[in-house]
């Protein structure tokens, strides 16, 4: 570790270790579900239906999902520029966690496209394949990086898979104003959009999911340190226990 990386990586050593991330989190998530349900408007696309209220934790997982793995794409490119373990271990923990945002973002949206749109899925809408490409890639992602297994070559091949990966992420994100999209039309800065959300809620939303993944980040960072600090002290016991008595 250089000495440019030294301060950052301490400062963010420090910020994953601190409860701040974990009360803020339950605190703006219990104002979110109690905004959700007490509050926002249910009326979107020209239909009155409590189904729309899952909207206000579809879309924060969606946009928290694209910026998590952004942190994968960083965390790839500057494990790949310095060798330096706590970018690799900061990328996948990045990683797994957008991943299962992606997933969640799937799911909740056939949830509501059922009810809303009358069908589970639609592979004319752009929206919804683009973003189907971006979980099978990170998939991928993971599963590359789950053979590593401390080889620092499968390692290097999982980070390249990532930069070269996150292409997906930005081409799905910006695919509606780009292409024609059957369900998923433009809501923001759009004036002619049929979906009525109230924006105060999003907001909340979207600043209680992010502070979720701060936290999840930072406990899955410490754990991967925790168990490659156990894989060092096993080797060098290993190391230890097998070398030939006239060593010493």
């Amino acid at each position: 570790m250089n000495r440019y990386e030294r301060p950052v990586v301490g400062l963010l050593r420090r910020a994953f270790k601190s409860s701040i991330p974990g009360y803020l989190t339950l605190l703006l998530g219990l104002a979110s579900v109690g905004l959700v349900f007490g509050y926002a408007s249910d009326s979107m696309y020209g239909v009155s239906h409590g189904i729309n209220l899952i909207a206000y934790w579809h879309v924060p997982m969606a946009v928290v999902g694209g910026i998590a793995l952004t942190i994968t794409f960083l965390g790839c490119v500057l494990y790949l520029v310095t060798a330096t373990r706590f970018w690799e271990q900061l990328a996948h923990a990045s990683g797994e966690i957008g991943f299962v945002f992606v997933t969640l973002t799937l799911v909740t949206g056939s949830v509501w496209g059922r009810v809303i749109w009358n069908t589970w899925w639609d592979w004319s809408d752009i929206r919804l394949v683009t973003f189907l490409f971006i979980w099978f890639i990170y998939a991928g992602y993971l599963i590359i990086y789950s053979g590593a297994g401390g080889s620092g070559s499968v390692s290097r091949l999982a980070s390249v898979y990532g930069v070269v990966g996150f292409i997906t992420v930005p081409i799905s994100y910006v695919s509606t104003r780009l292409w024609t999209a059957r369900l998923h039309s433009p809501s923001v800065g759009n004036p002619d959009t049929e979906a009525t959300i109230t924006a105060s809620v999003l907001l909340i939303s979207i600043v209680a999911v992010l502070l979720l993944y701060v936290y999840l980040l930072g406990s899955r960072v410490r754990v991967r340190e925790l168990s490659a600090r156990v894989d060092s002290l096993k080797g060098r016991t290993a190391t230890e226990t097998h070398k030939p008595l006239g060593d010493d």
